[in-house]
């Protein structure tokens, strides 16, 4: 049996929800952008700076967090230079949990629930790799959207730095989608820009940026509607998401109006 939560949040809160809002589903690689925000929110203590070197020789955390150390989806050895392409790396998030880690002297798990789970409230455990060992509820989920529309454990301004395009014009494969140029990305946060195709639908602005799951789950942000969506499934990523989800986004935002 498929399970479905979706829900549509406002800086203010749930705005409509479809499903059980409480059930608790594997996040998979939506996990990324929250530990996104613990690596804010280390830079803003001063725990680390993200310039600094991190992962292969000549990379950043900065790199890692924008999927361009040169690391490949899974291994240890670099495919490319740090700045030269962008290889979504789900290794470089094992490297970047150990790094933020090894700076701020806290196993990754404790400190992204000092940073950020306990800080918004959510429910979510934690365990397994940096990059997708959320577990949590769409109310959770929805909490991670609001923080993104305000943020409060972060400035602004870093949110702000956060979903501006890092190492502009990289060229890169979208998992699920295909060749980008170029494909574009934050800290964090994949950036719709003027992706075709791309997950979020026809009607999401430029500025919409998120992620998805493997599982089946994803969110976008998109400033300028200053609304987020939110999807939670059982059902593993495939051709049916890369068909739906645009099509659910555009429902949604059509729904809202002009």
């Amino acid at each position: 049996m498929t399970n479905v939560s979706v829900g549509l949040a406002a800086a203010e809160g749930p705005v409509a929800t479809l499903g059980d809002r409480s059930r608790v589903f594997r996040w998979a690689s939506v996990t990324k952008p929250v530990t996104a925000l613990a690596c804010l929110v280390a830079a803003e203590e001063g725990a680390i700076d993200l310039d600094e070197p991190a992962g292969p020789p000549e990379s950043t955390f900065r790199h890692l967090l924008a999927h361009a150390s040169g690391l490949p989806l899974e291994g240890a050895s670099p495919i490319a230079r740090p700045g030269e392409r962008r290889i979504y790396s789900d290794h470089g998030f094992d490297v970047l949990g150990g790094a933020l880690a090894e700076h701020v002297r806290m196993e990754f798990g404790d400190y992204l629930r000092e940073a950020v789970v306990r800080p918004l409230g959510l429910g979510a455990r934690y365990e397994g790799r940096p990059g997708s060992g959320l577990h949590g509820s769409l109310d959770d989920l929805l909490a991670v959207a609001r923080e993104l529309l305000a943020p409060t454990v972060v400035s602004a301004e870093t949110l702000v730095e956060a979903t501006t395009v890092a190492f502009p014009g990289l060229v890169g494969v979208l998992p699920g989608f295909g060749r980008q140029v170029p494909n574009d990305w934050g800290l964090g946060f994949e950036l719709r820009d003027g992706k075709a195709p791309h997950w979020t639908g026809s009607r999401n602005s430029d500025r919409t940026f998120g992620h998805f799951g493997r599982s089946g789950t994803f969110l976008w942000v998109d400033p300028e509607a200053e609304v987020a969506l939110a999807c939670l499934t059982d059902l593993e990523f495939g051709d049916w998401a890369a068909e739906a989800w645009p099509k659910l986004s555009d429902a949604v935002l059509a729904e809202l109006g002009p």
